[in-house]
């Protein structure tokens, strides 16, 4: 039986405190147990009251000791607060002082729920600057599950840049690519469900477009199957759901041009703080903003 992604996270986090992990948060036995990715017990759950910086704290802390925890952010917003415990000690242990510190961070994006401008959107760029901590935003059921076998089996610390409109979808994303196709289309985040929706009607169009779903930021590593399908088709497109200016989409355009020879936009959220209101709203890259973004690279030759 198919699982959700939030079904996903949960079974883990069931088995890793069977193993004697622990996960540590804020309100994590509230109304929804964090969108049902929280087993619905107190044992091997740590609630930490509403201390915003002192959390990662006592999760690197725990990782040291060697419990591994899960490091719950329940809002993106609120890794701004807790990152310097993460990128300062636990990204920097291992290479300085020769001991890990392997926590398992989960950030969650959020976006066009009301949350305004405090809880609202995504920053997984934030982390990718540091070096000494793996960046990864799985969107799918298996993508979650090699993630955590891959944090399972090594000592590195990790943030997960989860986004909640995946938490509720049992499907897979896999690579779409085309003969001869018009343009490629890097997706990261929940922009990657944007992305199939926009791919969609493109095709319907008359424009071919190969789809690359992206899962890892940091390390980014460019292969045969990311670069050669960019190199075909002559142009590119990244689409991400953090802040364009400085972010994870520029960065990963700049290093694809740079191996390819080809141009490649950057898409992002606006440089704009959301509101609360509609129209005020500031996430992922809507569907119709990619289809305008390929067809003007497209025509332009």
């Amino acid at each position: 039986m198919a699982r959700t992604v939030a079904e996903t996270i949960q079974d883990i986090t069931r088995g890793h405190i069977d193993d004697g992990g622990i996960v540590i948060g804020q309100c994590l036995t509230a109304v929804g147990w964090v969108q049902n990715t929280i087993p619905p017990q107190t044992r091997g759950i740590v609630e930490l009251p509403m201390t915003d910086i002192a959390g990662s704290g006592i999760a690197v802390g725990a990782a040291i000791m060697g419990k591994r925890p899960i490091f719950v952010m329940r809002f993106q917003s609120f890794a701004w607060l807790n990152a310097s415990p993460l990128v300062n000690y636990a990204a920097k242990s291992k290479e300085i002082f020769g001991y890990s510190a392997p926590v398992f961070a989960r950030a969650i994006a959020s976006e066009s729920d009301g949350s305004g401008p405090l809880h609202t959107n995504c920053f997984h760029s934030l982390f990718m600057h540091m070096p000494g901590i793996k960046v990864c935003a799985p969107m799918t059921p298996k993508e979650y599950e090699t993630i955590w076998e891959n944090y399972i089996s090594g000592d590195d610390p990790f943030l997960i840049s989860e986004h909640r409109r995946s938490f509720k979808s049992e499907i897979e994303l896999p690579n779409q690519l085309e003969d001869n196709a018009d343009i490629t289309i890097y997706a990261v985040s929940a922009g990657r469900f944007n992305v199939d929706e926009a791919a969609a009607t493109l095709r319907s169009e008359g424009k071919r477009c190969n789809v690359i779903h992206l899962v890892w930021l940091k390390p980014f590593e460019i292969d045969e199957q990311i670069l050669a399908p960019l190199q075909k088709s002559g142009r590119g497109i990244v689409i991400d759901s953090a802040y364009e200016i400085a972010g994870a989409s520029q960065s990963i355009a700049y290093e694809l041009m740079l191996a390819s020879g080809c141009p490649v936009k950057a898409v992002g959220q606006f440089d704009r703080s959301p509101g609360v209101a509609r129209h005020l709203e500031n996430g992922t890259p809507s569907v119709q903003r990619i289809i305008d973004v390929a067809k003007s690279m497209i025509e332009d030759g």
